[in-house]
Order: structure tokens, then C-alpha cells, then sequence
């Protein structure tokens, strides 16, 4: 299943023609980053996936403006050969909603590049590089026969993989990612090899926990490629006979599964990963027709293989969402008769109050989908749709391509497993306010039901609203970095910064940060806003914030403190910028409405806005202002 990226539809048959047609398209200047996130949702092989890439190459090479999907640029350097990896991951990323470029560096030079300032690596302007070194070329393809040599071997090749990125972080802007090292397939003691700490299977081992908590400690971004290779069997990870010939430190079968891994972490440096798991229900969640069966007839539970394994199903979606993964229900189905289970079989795990939007009636899905990630406030590109039937997954990724499908096949005893493989919710960090997340969606919901009233002001006033002001802090760095990855419709500017970054502006003094929290009657609203403010130029360079919020007159409390921190200072303007994405249309007059005026013409549709400081009078806010921790 994972080797052959069985979640994914097989390739189609008219790929090549398909292929063409996009072409032709960026030929003629027209949109195709949607028709090449299309193609790359099949199984493709290493010749597709090296076409598809050569197109994405020729698509970059026209600089196209910002479009629907997000871009980096990566650097790979490792063991071997990486001729077959680069454009796959190129390709992949696609699947991922990721552009993306990459140079890779010379064979057998991993070192040097990663130290020369001068070299292809560290000159290419790189948004992350990837290493990928083996057991080899880190010195521990061999036994040592003490415990203290053993420990030398492995502090050598951490050391090394520090100098390694000691280097490369000044130049990958967003940061390294490293691999961790994949043991070899033949032991040298057996099953002791786990025990005897000299052994190269130990060594390996005890080199990949350091990585851990160097990567627990920010200091690097991990690709568990150790547990990959664990997964699909050292014995098929490792190709002998490519590695003496052409020195493929993977088998040529396994680096589409290699890319995309790759891709995934790409894919949640920027903020592409998934948001929210829609589930259908009949034979999705429990076997059967609750319309037919009754909550007493369908399988769901223990006692039998069946109701185990939609049991284990449910499981994994909670987990899924004590991680903050919001969940929604999408079902065809009478909505009083869809909640039954949830409210009275004795052995669901799944509740109601787990459900953010629960929308079940005789509509088609992808129509309510569109009305899920309409009443999440997110885009159709965050949902996740898990559905046992093929017709039903066929009609969405018709009309929805942008919504991650997977094919789940016919025995639900695998569903958890091939949801868990296409990897659609790749972590780089995990906070107590992740833990949060789905709550407060659901809690969202219910604020937006008491919104019933034309009295705007006082259905205001009655939230008893408490925002909270401070600077970035390295309490809440990760959340900061995941929020200015993550945010695309209310984000001015829509200016990404790495978690390494965020860290840098909260030591300079020359940067106004905020982070804004919210608390009101219904529960904790979390982050919902980040800023930072040039304080030479007193201009915003990023402002974005939670569209959970809109209508909450957060926009002017955030102004005003901004206003506050200019005049203070003795600034005479502050000014703001709107840089047009895909997706932040939205916000395109969010400073004429705060009262800033226009300063200069378009520029590929950008414009700059300046206000007065002396004009400015900060209003009434329905809220109260927690200062508690004071802006610097």
C-alpha cells in the first residue's frame, strides 16, 4: 500500500495528452497551476513524474505571478545520486498544492556545499535544503567493538551534520530538513544487534534519537525516512545492485514514495497541509444504512471483525482531531436519521460535540462541500473528503479537484491505514493551541448561530470579547510561524516566514510584532491575528488575521494599537500594502475601509496605502484591551 501510493487513482490513460495541453497553455500565458495540481493527484511513474517536472520547470521559467498554489525553492544535497529524486519531489510537491524549483548539489560533495559560501547550494537563494545522508557517509557503515567508540561514531556524525547545517541555515531561509539514516538491511549479530551498542543498527538508531530532539528543539525540520523504509521493508528500500552501479541509495521502485514524503514536508513549511477531515457515514463509519438498518443493525463495535474495524476508523478521526484536525460530516442522508448513531449507539466514539458542520440531506457532495468549507471559513483546498463509495469520490474530484480524495478501496479494516499513508496532515510542530483548534471551529458555529439579531452592535457587545496584545515570544513561536505559513484569505501581503525567522524578528528591536488572542462567552478563540510593523518606515509588512473572526471589528483594535505604537514614537504615517494572491481578493480595500488613502498606482495589482498619524482617532471598541503584556 505505501510503496505503491495506493490512496492515490492509477494514472490516467491520456496522461502524455493531458501533459501537452498544459503546455501549449503556459505557451499562451494561461492559468495552468490548477491543471498541474490536476495531474499530479494519479500514481504516477518515474517517467511521469520527470515529464510532469521538466513542465513545472518551463512554467517557473516564464516567472509567473502568484497564483493558487504556494512556492518554494530547494536545495538537495546526500549520499549518492540524487538524479531521479529531484525531479520526482519537483512533481510530487504539485500533489501538495506546492511549486517548486530545486538544485541539487554535486555527487559526493555534500560537505563542501553545505560549508562553501560560494558553492551551488548556498548561492541559489534557497527557501529549504534537504539533506539526505546514508550510514556511510556519516561513518557508521562499520562495528565498533566498545561502547565508548561506538558513542565517538555517533557524536562524530552528529557533529558533522551540524557543521553541515551550521552552514546551510544562512542561506535556506525557511530551514534545513534532514533525514533520518536508514540502517542497513544485513545484521552483524542478529536480533542482538539491538542490544550490542557498537552494532551499525545501534549506532544508526541512537544517531536518529539525537536527530529527534534536535528537531524537538527547532533546530532542524525531520523527515522520518528510518520509519519508511521500516515500513515498506529494508529489503525493498535497498536496491544492492543500484547502489554498486549507479549509486541510488533507494531503489528507483520506492522514490515516488521517497518524493512525496519530501513533498509533504514542503507542503507544511508552507502552510498546504490539510485543515479539516469531512467523513460520510453509511459504510464510511459504520457498516451498513442507518436508514435501513437502525441504529440496532449496524455494524459498528466490538464482537466482530466489521464493527472493529469501523470502530478503528472513528479512533483514528478522533485522533485526529485531539491534534486539532477539524472534523465535518458530509453524508446523503436525512439529517435527524444520520444523527442517531451519534446520539445513541453505545459504541460510538464519535459524538456530535466532535463535529464542527454536520450536514446531511439529498444534495450532491460536492455542493455540500462547498457549504462545509463555507461554514468553516477555509478553503476547499484544506478539506479532506473520506467516502467508502467510488462514485460519489469520482463526481468531487470532478468538480472539486482542489479537495484531497483518497481511494480508500473495499475492506474499511484499511481506511485508517491508507487515510494515515497519503499524509495529508503533516506536522512540523504540535502546540497546546493545536489541541484547541477543533473546539473552537465548533465553538464558531455556535457564536455564529447567536448572531441571529440586526443589532450588530450589541450582539457585539454581548460576546464580552477580551483581546490580548503582545510580542512575539518564543512561547508561542511555533504558532506565530504556523499562522503566517497557514493564513491566506485575511493576509495582506501573504509574506511567509519560517519558524527560524519568526525567532529573529522577536530579537529586533527595528520590528513592532503582535500577537493577538481572543477569549470571549463561548470559550478561547486562540491566535487570531499576527502583525509586524517596520519601525524606520512604519510600514505593515504582514497583517493577518483568523477569518473566524470577521465582523468582530478585530481590524480596528488591531489599528489602533498599531496607531498608538506610531504616534508614541513620533511617526508622521503608517503605511500598508496590498500584494494580490489567489485567495486574499478579500481584503483588497481592508485599508480604504480603515480611512488610509491610496499613494500610488497599481504595480501588477498591488497598491500602497498610507494614514496620517495625526488624523488618526482611535474608535469605541466592543471589546476590552488586555495589555497585560506590553508591547515592547
Amino acid at each position: 500500500m505505501l510503496a505503491g501510493l495506493d490512496w492515490l487513482e492509477a494514472a490516467p490513460a491520456d496522461f502524455r495528452s493531458r501533459l501537452k495541453a498544459v503546455r501549449a497553455a503556459i505557451a499562451t500565458g494561461e492559468p495552468v497551476e490548477e491543471a498541474l495540481h490536476a495531474l499530479a493527484l494519479a500514481r504516477l511513474d518515474l517517467n511521469q513524474l520527470t515529464q510532469l517536472a521538466a513542465t513545472v520547470e518551463t512554467y517557473l521559467a516564464t516567472a509567473p505571478a502568484p497564483g493558487p498554489l504556494a512556492r518554494v525553492r530547494l536545495g538537495i544535497i546526500g549520499a549518492g545520486t540524487l538524479d531521479l529524486l529531484a525531479p520526482a519531489i519537483a512533481a510530487s510537491a504539485l500533489r501538495h498544492r506546492v511549486l517548486t524549483s530545486v538544485v541539487t548539489g554535486h555527487y559526493g560533495s555534500a560537505m563542501q556545499e553545505a560549508i562553501d559560501p560560494g558553492s551551488a547550494i548556498r548561492s541559489a537563494g534557497l527557501d529549504l535544503v534537504f539533506v539526505a545522508l546514508d550510514h556511510r557517509t556519516l561513518g557508521l557503515d562499520r562495528t565498533r567493538m566498545t561502547g565508548d567508540e561506538a558513542a565517538e561514531a555517533v557524536e562524530a556524525a552528529l557533529a558533522m551534520l551540524r557543521a553541515m547545517v551550521a552552514g546551510l541555515e544562512t542561506s535556506a531561509k525557511s530551514g534545513v530538513i534532514i533525514a533520518t539514516v536508514v540502517p542497513p538491511l544485513e545484521p552483524l549479530f542478529g536480533s542482538f544487534d539491538a542490544v550490542e551498542a557498537g552494532s551499525v543498527h545501534a549506532m544508526i538508531a541512537a544517531l536518529n534519537a539525537k536527530l529527534a530532539e534536535w528537531a524537538a528543539g527547532k533546530g532542524i525540520i525531520l523527515l522520518d525516512t528510518a520509519r519508511a523504509a521500516a515500513s515498506v521493508g529494508l529489503e525493498n528500500w535497498h536496491d544492492a545492485g543500484q547502489w554498486h552501479s549507479a549509486k541510488l541509495a533507494v531503489s528507483p521502485d520506492l522514490v515516488p514514495l521517497y518524493a512525496d514524503m519530501v513533498a509533504r514536508v514542503l507542503a507544511a513549511v508552507r502552510g498546504t497541509t490539510r485543515k479539516a477531515l469531512v467523513l460520510d457515514l453509511d459504510n464510511t463509519l459504520w457498516g451498513g444504512v442507518i436508514g435501513d438498518d437502525g441504529v440496532e443493525g449496524i455494524a459498528l463495535g466490538q464482537g466482530s471483525a466489521a464493527g472493529e474495524a469501523f470502530l478503528a476508523i472513528q479512533q483514528m478521526a478522533l485522533a485526529l482531531r485531539q491534534r486539532g484536525i477539524v472534523l465535518a460530516v458530509c453524508s446523503k442522508n436525512d439529517e435527524a436519521v444520520a444523527r442517531l448513531p451519534f446520539q445513541g449507539h453505545p459504541d460510538m466514539v464519535l459524538r456530535e460535540a466532535h463535529i464542527a458542520v454536520f450536514v446531511a440531506n439529498w444534495g450532491d457532495k460536492a455542493t455540500n462541500l462547498r457549504a462545509i468549507a463555507a461554514a468553516l471559513n477555509i478553503g476547499l483546498d484544506a478539506l479532506v473528503f473520506l467516502d467508502d463509495n467510488p462514485v460519489e469520490r469520482a463526481q468531487v474530484r470532478r468538480e472539486l479537484p482542489m479537495v484531497a480524495v483518497p481511494e480508500i478501496g473495499d475492506d474499511p479494516a484499511l481506511y485508517p491505514r491508507r487515510l494515515a499513508a497519503a499524509g495529508y496532515f503533516e506536522a512540523l510542530a504540535f502546540a497546546a493551541e493545536d489541541r484547541q483548534r477543533a473546539d473552537q471551529y465548533r465553538a464558531n458555529a455556535e457564536r455564529a448561530a447567536f448572531a441571529g439579531t440586526s443589532d450588530m452592535a450589541g450582539y457585539l457587545a454581548s460576546l464580552d470579547m477580551v483581546a490580548d496584545f503582545r510580542a512575539f515570544d518564543a512561547t508561542n513561536r511555533a504558532r506565530i510561524a504556523q499562522l503566517i505559513n497557514k493564513s491566506n484569505q485575511f493576509n495582506l501581503t501573504t509574506r511567509r516566514y519560517a519558524e527560524k525567522e519568526v525567532a529573529a524578528l522577536e530579537a529586533d528591536p527595528s520590528k513592532l510584532t503582535m500577537q493577538v488572542r481572543l477569549v470571549d462567552r463561548f470559550g478561547d478563540n486562540g491566535m487570531i491575528s499576527v502583525i509586524i510593523v517596520d519601525r524606520e518606515s512604519w510600514e505593515i509588512d504582514t497583517w493577518l488575521m483568523s477569518c473566524r473572526v470577521l465582523g468582530r471589528r478585530m481590524e480596528d483594535a488591531v489599528l489602533a494599537e498599531i496607531m498608538a505604537a506610531a504616534r508614541e514614537a513620533g511617526a508622521e504615517y503608517v503605511t500598508g500594502r496590498h500584494i494580490p494572491s489567489a485567495k486574499n481578493a478579500m481584503v483588497a480595500d481592508h485599508y480604504a475601509k480603515l480611512g488610509f488613502s491610496r499613494i500610488d498606482g497599481e504595480t501588477g495589482g498591488e497598491t500602497v496605502w498610507r494614514l496620517a498619524v495625526a488624523d488618526y482617532t482611535a474608535p469605541d471598541l466592543p471589546m476590552q484591551i488586555d495589555r497585560a503584556n506590553a508591547l515592547p
